[in-house]
């Protein structure tokens, strides 16, 4: 990601996000590591809706599980029984939906890291929430911290409408159909312009 490019181009779109863009400092986004999808996506699930030390810890006990390996495989998973996963911490919809991910990779509606880097961003959306319990919201985070997609505008999630609010003098949240209108304008990089409205989110 080109992000010189990218914040030329969002000062030059938008006068406002330009100021914010100012305020805040340098483009830092750290990408994390991606063995897989599969292992990435399992992740994604253990952490949705808890804090990140409840969600480590429950991820440290499934794995236990599996003591001869660094993470279990599709079907490691599959073969495991549903209490023996639940007694690691995961809910009942959560077992349900890693096994259904273990399976959907095992079909192929999951792809490979190399087959999964050659989709176009919408492919891949339409592709993984095609998992249960992955949401669009989900994969976004995917195509931003795993595959550092540079076009990317997680519009419903409330940080990113919490900066918009802060960054463009909004009383109230915005809609996600507000965020996606004002963000035509920061394509291709609006990636970037998420950055920013999270840290703008975080400011006093």
């Amino acid at each position: 990601m080109n992000a010189r490019a990218a914040l030329a181009k969002l000062r030059e779109a938008d006068a406002r996000l330009g100021r914010m863009i100012e305020r805040i400092g340098p483009f830092r986004l750290k990408l994390e590591d991606m063995h897989s999808p599969f292992e990435s996506l399992t992740e994604a699930i253990v952490y949705q809706q808890l804090t990140g030390k409840a969600a480590a810890t429950i991820l440290s006990r499934v794995l236990a599980i599996f003591p001869a390996k660094r993470f279990p495989s599709p079907d490691d998973i599959l073969g495991s029984e549903d209490e023996t996963l639940r007694g690691a911490g995961l809910s009942r919809a959560k077992v349900a939906a890693i096994k259904d991910l273990a399976a959907k990779t095992k079909d192929g509606v999951v792809p490979s890291l190399a087959a999964l880097t050659a989709l176009e961003d919408a492919a891949i959306i339409e592709r993984l929430t095609q998992i249960r319990g992955i949401g669009p919201w989900t994969v976004e985070m995917l195509l931003i911290f795993r595959l550092g997609r540079p076009d990317i505008l997680p519009a419903s999630d409330y940080g990113v409408r919490k900066g918009f609010a802060r960054a463009f003098g909004k009383r109230d949240l915005p809609t996600p159909k507000e965020v996606l209108a004002r963000g035509e304008r920061w394509r291709p990089f609006r990636t970037v312009a998420s950055w920013y409205l999270w840290r703008a989110s975080e400011l006093a």
